[in-house]
């Protein structure tokens, strides 16, 4: 995870102000580097154009950290590079991955325009994994940036209403209006010797070199096909199950292996070795990807289970039902609590030998309001209720302060205060739209059977990259943090796509003989088969609702609140 800003002005170029070069910092906090660079005008009435290029850097690849912008000494130019490339034209990338993108990148250092183009474009199309990035190409003086096909990392721009400077930026640092995420549809440049009128203009390219369009998220084609006669079952012998299995193994395998260890925090059992850590609800999604993480990491590995749970303005109002934002009692009946101590104990008893420590994060109403602020500037240019619900847990689950319990082969140990070091997170996000998880899914079989249920699922994977990962990886990141998805694995997505709607959710036959529910009836059976039977028969339930963040703010008899609301 890093943090990147860029300033393309005909103009004279500031110093970017120091609470933004903060913010960036709490992005990457191992290295902070700035570049800046001159281009000159190709005729006497045309201006030079100042870049001003700032990356911080949090050092999770490679056996050093790579310091940035990353600079070719020979041409002058620059890559800033926020993201993981898992692989690299199918191969997967060892060491500093935006070092193995640069060298790429400047592997033919052509000087036809045209081709030196249509490479770079070949590199960027051949990345898999999450990613925003800045490059400035000084033999083209051609400025390319964007976000990944999913857009699972944050970059936001701002232009000036002349056109004559833009900025980009992994975070906007605060909520001044001009800014918006970059969208995530391709690939854009803009070349800085063909202004209009002194505007800067940039131009798209698509992910897909061919141009193809029926390619959902430009990654697959999703399988429209009606079951073909006959009864089309999902039970525990399909083989679609230990595909998910292996897939979802395979992609777990590149995010949590060869994570460097982090600083060792002082406190309770800090001599444990946890490198990765789960954004724990206690749901189906989550708690499968643990148990995975447990058949990969080396055994002398704990892994942390950090679990949220927020008193409301009604608990801290002095209510009868409420508590003083002091007494667990009220945490301790959050929805996300009780299926997060649940799953917590199903993961112990099928996994004896690891390390598991579940970390109770307990946040009063005081503390929540004096955090607002900040969240509602993290999370900007999002500005709904329901993007600062999200947010409020994601913020507080990232910094991972909590009462711990830690689960080894003697039992559960109480560890008062503590924080969890690890610096990479695992979140469950795109099991409910790969695998049928909403309620809408449902409703869509119910209306028009297969038909619907597919049109819905394709809907739900073809706008992942619109949607509010921007959003959550400026609020997971502020901590120096990094969220990984292995859901939003591009094998995995392609996978999911191609395999039949039957073979993944079974709205048709919603009375399974092991009681195993319909929606994600892939992912459940696969969890019962891996020893987790409660958690295999878990219902779906929003963030928001389970760690009791939804209109938080509300006290008793106050006006209501939609999720829609502008935040003010």
């Amino acid at each position: 995870m890093c943090g990147i800003h860029a300033i393309i002005s005909s103009r004279d170029v500031q110093e970017i102000p120091h609470s933004l070069k903060q913010s960036l910092s709490n992005r990457g906090p191992d290295y902070l580097g700035q570049a800046t660079r001159t281009v000159s005008g190709e005729s006497q009435i045309d201006g030079d154009i100042s870049l001003f290029f700032t990356s911080t850097v949090l050092a999770l690849r490679g056996d050093h950290i790579a310091q940035q912008p990353i600079e070719h000494a020979d041409t002058g130019s620059i890559l800033c590079w926020n993201g993981e490339a898992w692989k690299l034209a199918g191969q997967p990338v060892n060491g500093n991955d935006g070092e193995a993108i640069f060298a790429q990148l400047m592997s033919a250092s052509l000087a036809d325009t045209q081709f030196q183009k249509n490479h770079v474009l070949q590199v960027l199309r051949s990345i898999q994994g999450p990613f925003a990035f800045l490059f400035y190409d000084a033999v083209g003086k051609c400025l390319y940036f964007g976000r990944d096909r999913l857009g699972r990392r944050s970059l936001l721009t701002k232009r000036a209403a002349d056109g004559s400077t833009v900025i980009f930026s992994s975070i906007a640092g605060s909520s001044e209006p001009g800014w918006k995420e970059v969208d995530a549809d391709g690939i854009y440049s803009v070349h800085l010797t063909a202004s209009e009128n002194g505007s800067l203009n940039a131009m798209r390219d698509d992910w897909l070199a061919s141009g193809e369009t029926d390619l959902v998220s430009s990654i697959g084609r999703f399988n429209m096909s009606p079951p073909e006669g006959g009864e089309a079952i999902l039970d525990f012998d399909t083989p679609s199950v230990k595909l998910v299995q292996d897939y979802l193994t395979r992609a777990l395998e590149l995010r949590v292996l060869n994570v460097p260890e982090p600083p060792r925090i002082p406190g309770p059992l800090a001599d444990i070795d946890v490198r990765v850590a789960v954004l724990f609800s206690g749901g189906l999604d989550c708690t499968l990807m643990a148990r995975l993480a447990h058949d990969v990491l080396p055994a002398s590995q704990g892994i942390d289970l950090i679990n949220v749970a927020f008193q409301s303005a009604r608990d801290a109002a002095g209510q009868p039902d409420g508590s003083d934002g002091k007494s667990s009692q009220a945490y301790e009946a959050c929805p996300d609590r009780i299926t997060g101590r649940q799953a917590f104990a199903e993961l112990k008893t099928a996994c004896p030998s690891r390390w598991w420590r579940f970390i109770a994060v307990n946040i009063p109403f005081a503390e929540t309001m004096a955090h607002r602020s900040r969240v509602v500037s993290l999370m900007y240019p999002h500005n709904t209720e329901m993007d600062l619900s999200i947010s409020l847990a994601l913020y507080f689950a990232s910094r991972g302060i909590g009462d711990g319990y830690v689960a080894g082969s003697s039992g559960i140990t109480p560890a008062p205060s503590v924080t969890t070091p690890a610096r990479v997170l695992l979140s469950g996000l795109g099991a409910d739209e790969l695998f049928g998880g909403y309620s809408r899914h449902e409703a869509a079989f119910k209306r028009t059977g297969y038909a619907g249920l597919a049109d819905e699922l394709k809907l739900d994977v073809s706008r992942i990259g619109q949607r509010n990962l921007g959003r959550d990886d400026r609020i997971l990141s502020h901590w120096g943090k990094e969220v990984r998805f292995p859901f939003l694995d591009e094998d995995l997505i392609k996978f999911a796509i191609e395999c039949p709607v039957w073979d993944k959710c079974d709205f048709a036959y919603p009375f399974h003989p092991a009681v195993i529910d319909p929606a994600k009836r892939l992912l459940r059976l696969l969890a019962d088969q891996l020893n987790l039977p409660l958690t295999a028969r878990e219902k779906k339930r929003a963030i928001q609702f389970g760690a009791r963040t939804a209109k938080i703010e509300r006290t008793v008899g106050g006006s209501k609140t939609r999720g829609t609301d502008i935040v003010t």
